[in-house]
Formats: structure tokens, sequence, C-alpha cells
């Protein structure tokens, strides 16, 4: 049907990989439709350093082979200058945050969790 927003996508294709990508962006721009986790480190960060940390997970773009090889934009990192490197992650579950996605496209059946951390934490 025209206009309607189909999320049915033959796993591993260009069109499911865009769909994931523009699934974790919005999230990770947002933080809405997910759950965020942050580790002791990162939570033991001054207010204002967690606030720059994720002004900059809103902003970031740095996406390469080496931190995006299947190109969902789900990991990244951003170095608090004279300080800490955070890293940050998105894992795709299934709506009960058992198991993994059984299609992370589908938002119907997925549980988006961004995990921020100290890299020395890793």
């Amino acid at each position: 049907m025209e206009g309607t927003e189909t999320t049915t996508h033959a796993l591993g294709t260009r069109e499911h990989i865009a769909r994931i990508r523009e699934l974790n962006d919005a999230f990770r721009m947002t933080l809405i439709g997910g759950i965020v986790v942050a580790t002791p480190g990162f939570r033991g960060l001054d207010k204002g350093a967690r606030i720059w940390v994720l002004h900059q997970l809103a902003l970031f773009t740095s996406f390469e082979k080496a931190n995006d090889p299947y190109g969902e934009h789900d990991f990244g990192a951003i170095q608090i200058e004279g300080s800490e490197k955070i890293f940050w992650k998105i894992d795709c579950y299934d709506k009960d945050v058992t198991f993994g996605s059984p299609d992370a496209a589908d938002p119907k059946v997925t549980t988006r969790v961004l995990t921020l951390m100290l890299a020395s934490e890793y």
C-alpha cells in the first residue's frame, strides 16, 4: 500500500542494513525507543562530562570500516579532551531483552540497548 511503511526486509540486504542503520541512528541521536545503560565508570564522571558525551553521541558521524564493519552504526568512541575515552555500543535484543532480536530492522520485535562505558572498563 502506498504510504505504508514496511519493516519486512530480506536479512542482510542493503535495504535491511540501511533500515537497521536508520533505527540505530535515530535511537543514538534521541535516546528514544530503547534502553540506555551506563557502567559505573561512566556514571562516575561529573555531570557536565556526561552531558557533553551525550551531546557528542547525538552528533557522532565518525563511522569507518574499523568501527562499523557492517554499516549498522552500532559502535563508536568519543574522546573527552584530556581525559577518558568513552565507548558506546547499540545491541539489538528481542522484546523481552533475553535473546538477540530476530530482525533488528523491525522495531516491533526489537529492543535497542545503548551501553556507555569508559574504554578502561572494557
